[in-house]
């Protein structure tokens, strides 16, 4: 009787090189300026979804080749959790050890856009300004980046799961 694969292990391993491919992503962000950039955003959206792909693809083969959806489901969330664990704690780290100009930067650029745009008024833009502020402290950082982690996580396993799922025959079929 062949063992089934387990999903947490799968999961571990590929959580660790999709967090740490993230961490190189994310330092290259840092250092190239361009964090906060919306391509980057979808770039990083890619990269999830190519990792949750080829760690369910992993536990499929594995498996004999079948993964259920609830299977899907479970590697692709835990492997998005352990890699969004990584990423928002380097980023953490960065921002508040290595590069604390970071988010001052990432300030005057969003007030360089907004005063570019010509569409909102000094008060206006003074008053966006001050509530991204509140979001941009540390903790707040950490806090959001890992709920974000966790909702982006399940939205893309739920997914990517459902296209990569292959049921096992019944036996009564």
């Amino acid at each position: 009787m062949n063992e089934q694969a387990s999903t947490y292990r799968v999961a571990i391993k590929w959580g660790i090189f999709l967090g740490l491919f993230s961490i190189v992503y994310s330092l290259f962000l840092f250092l190239t300026g361009n964090i906060g950039q919306s391509w980057t955003s979808i770039l990083s959206i890619v990269i999830s979804i190519g990792g949750l792909v080829l760690a369910m693809r992993e536990f499929r083969t594995l498996n004999g080749g079948y993964m259920s959806f609830g299977e899907g489901t479970t590697v692709g969330t835990v492997t998005g959790l352990i890699s969004g664990l990584l990423s928002v704690a380097f980023s953490w780290f960065y921002m508040t050890i290595i590069d604390t100009n970071v988010m001052a930067n990432m300030a005057e650029k969003t007030r360089e856009a907004l005063e570019k745009q010509g569409s909102f008024s000094d008060e206006q833009i003074d008053q966006q300004m001050e509530m991204m502020e509140r979001f941009q402290t540390p903790g707040m950082l950490l806090g959001i980046g890992l709920i974000s982690a966790l909702i982006g996580s399940v939205i893309i396993a739920l997914i990517v799961a459902a296209f990569m799922r292959k049921e096992k025959p019944s036996l009564f079929e």
